[in-house]
C-alpha cells in the first residue's frame, strides 16, 4: 500500500497510544509502516509536524455532530469531548495549551468555541471566555492524567495510595501546622474525576456567564 499522510498520521498515533509521545520517532512510524525512514521525509518535515498533525486528526474526536443552541450547552459538549479524547490518546494532554493548533479540524473546534458566544458579548470579551475555558480544560485534564499515569508507574489505585501514605499524612497534620488541609481531609467529599471535572467545568461556565452582555435566548 503507498505511503500518505493520512497512514504515517494514524500510525504515529497507534504508536503514541501504546507508548506515549517518546513511542513516536520517524524510525518507528517508518517500522510500523513497513517503509524506510526517508521515505517519511517526502511527506511530513519534522517530528513536530507530526505531532501537530497527531493533535490536529484527535481534534476531529473533539467536534459535535452539531453545535447545539444553547452556548452553555456547546461548550460544556465541547469540554467533555475533549476530556474523553485525552482519556482515549493520553499523550495529548502533553500537547494541549501552548500555541493554537491550525490544522482543519483544531480550527473547526476553536470556530465551534468561538461561535457557541457569538452575540453574546464583544468581541474581547468572548476570546478572554474562550481562552479561560480552555486554560480550565487543560489543567484538568492534565491533572487527571497525571494522576492516572502515577497510577500505572506505582501500581497503586488512588485508594491503595491513600492508604500507603495514611501514616505520614496522619503524623503530619498532628503537628498542628496545617489546620486548613487537615479539615480538608476529615471533612472533604472524595469525588470521581468526572464528578470533578464537571462541577469545576459548571464553575467556570457561571463565570463566564457574569460577563456576557446578552442573555441566552
Amino acid at each position: 500500500m503507498p505511503l500518505d499522510r493520512e497512514r504515517i498520521v494514524a500510525a504515529a498515533i497507534a504508536l503514541a497510544d501504546e507508548g506515549g509521545l517518546e513511542a513516536v520517532s520517524m524510525r518507528k512510524v517508518a517500522a510500523r509502516l513497513n517503509a524506510g525512514p526517508m521515505r517519511l521525509y517526502g511527506y511530513i518535515s519534522t517530528k513536530q509536524e507530526l505531532f501537530d498533525l497527531m493533535v490536529d486528526e484527535v481534534h476531529a474526536e473533539i467536534l459535535p455532530a452539531e453545535q447545539p443552541g444553547d452556548w452553555r450547552e456547546a461548550l460544556r459538549i465541547l469540554a467533555h469531548h475533549t476530556r474523553q479524547a485525552a482519556l482515549r490518546h493520553v499523550w495529548l494532554a502533553d500537547l494541549l495549551g501552548g500555541r493554537p493548533t491550525l490544522g482543519p479540524n483544531g480550527m473547526a473546534v476553536t470556530e465551534a468555541k468561538l461561535a457557541a458566544l457569538d452575540g453574546f458579548a464583544d468581541i474581547d470579551t468572548v476570546l478572554r471566555a474562550v481562552e479561560t475555558v480552555s486554560s480550565y480544560l487543560t489543567g484538568a485534564i492534565r491533572r487527571e492524567i497525571a494522576n492516572l499515569r502515577a497510577e500505572r508507574v506505582t501500581g497503586l489505585s488512588k485508594r491503595e495510595w491513600q492508604r500507603a501514605s495514611g501514616p505520614h499524612l496522619t503524623k503530619m497534620l498532628a503537628t498542628g501546622r496545617f489546620p486548613a488541609l487537615t479539615k480538608a481531609v476529615h471533612d472533604g467529599t472524595d469525588v470521581d474525576a468526572e464528578t470533578s471535572f464537571a462541577t469545576g467545568l459548571d464553575w467556570v461556565l457561571d463565570a463566564v456567564a457574569a460577563k456576557l452582555t446578552r442573555p441566552p435566548a
